[in-house]
């Protein structure tokens, strides 16, 4: 193991341990490969960090080659996030396409290749899989990152993602606890109130928890939601009534408990990083997740001094720290040594799987696409978790399969006119995200279609809209394996 530098007190050493920062590059910068050398034990990875997977793998061995057990962690759902193909798209649905399948064998092999691929990268701990029910439809943040909206499916197929992964040698990091399905407000610009009973909390959120927990998810990570009938005061990651009375002391979770990323609005803007930092250890909280946005030395100074400076004047219990830090070493120990199942590779498991999440609607009065389109894309706002910089969309897979495609991208009051001017003569494929979120897309489309009723329609977010159209595919997500199955059935594939 890991030799500690000397002169690193056993405090020191503890704080640190609970951070999971991330960093600028795609190589580890030196203040970084000190700090493992001074106990930090983990490191946040996102896009910004990857540009291939063999530039991955020399990324996370020259970590290991500073300290062998670290824990590499990602936020790799496959579908609309993903980091380890963010520039290209994903080629794994997301898991309201496997919701929308429905086999749970599926799933867990989909989760598997999944891992396998992080595992042969180096990378140990996936910051997946979103367990949240999606019960509100106008949710802005989870949508198609959730199984669906049943509790019973989402259940099942967590326990299914949760045993997929981890058989690849990747431990599950289960999330958002209790449950951030039913928020109207993304917790990334403001802290989301869920204002229900504890009886449907216990009943709805909690049950692909409990689901997850009965799989063996190695970690889980908190909501930074507020739920009036678990702690009206405190948002769950800071909660000591929802992390340690509920998780761990009534589910008999006994795994490691992080926190969703600290430099977010909900608790960033209300508490701040550092005392945000502090409650969360004290409440219950083994890990720290920061560096979506704050990805450098001086955020791992504030917060290792925050926590040691609170255990020296009485704020945080020393024996929780080390408890915290003990959690830690403990799943790296874990990922260290975890063994693989000897189940192959399936590199095509992704593409099979947003085949069959294709729903098409009528399909038998259609005619399928032969010479090149228009492909209008009426492009919402992305929320933060997935991210801007990951292509989405039809046009790419349909230039392939129909050279000379043209496209464009409208939003706002004149998209509708501003598309129909574009497309000119071609016929037009116009593909939509979470239409019944957005007035405007769903103006645009009429528009659209009282002007072309051929236009063919591919829904890439939610369906919740009545389908509409010539055609009308609903994907289940905006993965680019979701395109490249849309595009084989708008040529007739």
């Amino acid at each position: 193991m890991t030799t500690i530098t000397s002169g690193t007190d056993t405090l020191t050493r503890d704080a640190l341990t609970v951070l999971q920062p991330g960093f600028p590059g795609t190589t580890a910068p030196d203040w970084l490969l000190r700090r493992l050398g001074e106990g930090l034990a983990s490191v946040g990875l996102f896009g910004r960090n990857i540009a291939s997977a063999e530039q991955l793998a020399a990324l996370t061995a020259q970590l290991r080659a500073e300290r062998d057990d670290v824990l590499v962690a990602i936020d790799e759902e496959g579908g609309d996030v993903t980091r380890l193909e963010v520039r290209t798209g994903s080629s794994f649905p997301g898991n309201h396409a496997l919701g929308a399948v429905d086999d749970v064998d599926l799933t867990r092999r989909v989760a598997h290749e999944l891992g396998r691929r992080l595992a042969e990268c180096g990378v140990n701990l996936n910051w997946a899989p979103s367990a949240d029910v999606n019960s509100n439809p106008a949710n802005p943040v989870i949508g198609v990152r959730s199984f669906g909206p049943d509790t019973d499916l989402v259940a099942r197929h967590t326990a299914a993602y949760v045993t997929g992964l981890q058989a690849a040698g990747v431990a599950a990091c289960t999330k958002h606890f209790p449950g951030h399905g039913d928020t109207a407000v993304d917790s990334h610009h403001a802290l989301p109130r869920i204002d229900v009973p504890a009886d449907v909390l216990s009943e709805r959120e909690l049950v692909p928890f409990r689901a997850a927990i009965g799989a063996g998810s190695r970690a889980v990570m908190s909501a930074h939601i507020l739920v009036p009938a678990l702690d009206p005061v405190h948002p769950a990651t800071l909660s000591r009534r929802i992390l340690t009375g509920l998780l761990r002391e009534e589910l008999g979770y006994d795994g490691l408990i992080v926190t969703d990323g600290m430099e977010m609005q909900a608790i960033a803007g209300t508490y701040g990083i550092e005392r945000g930092s502090v409650l969360a250890i004290a409440a219950g909280a083994d890990a720290i997740c920061v560096g979506g946005g704050l990805a450098d030395d001086e955020t791992v100074r504030r917060l290792r001094d925050a926590l040691t400076a609170a255990v020296r004047a009485g704020d945080l219990p020393e024996e929780r720290l080390a408890d915290a830090a003990r959690r830690v070493r403990e799943l790296a120990g874990w990922a260290a040594s975890a063994p693989t199942a000897a189940e192959g590779a399936e590199p095509e498991v992704g593409l099979t799987a947003a085949r069959r999440a294709l729903r098409a609607t009528g399909a038998e009065g259609f005619t399928p696409l032969t010479e090149a389109p228009y492909v209008a894309a009426l492009v919402p706002v992305a929320n933060i978790a997935v991210g801007d910089e990951t292509p989405w969309g039809v046009a790419a897979e349909l230039a392939r399969l129909l050279p000379g495609t043209a496209t464009g991208s409208f939003t706002g009051e004149d998209a509708g006119r501003a598309a129909l001017a574009a497309a000119g003569e071609r016929r037009l494929v116009v593909v939509v995200r979470d239409e019944h979120r957005h007035p405007w897309m769903a103006a645009a489309l009429d528009t659209l279609l009282a002007a072309r009723p051929d236009t063919v329609v591919v829904e890439m977010g939610v369906p919740q809209a009545p389908p509409r159209g010539a055609l009308h595919v609903a994907t289940h997500g905006a993965a680019q394996v979701c395109g490249r199955a849309a595009a084989e059935v708008l040529i007739g594939g």
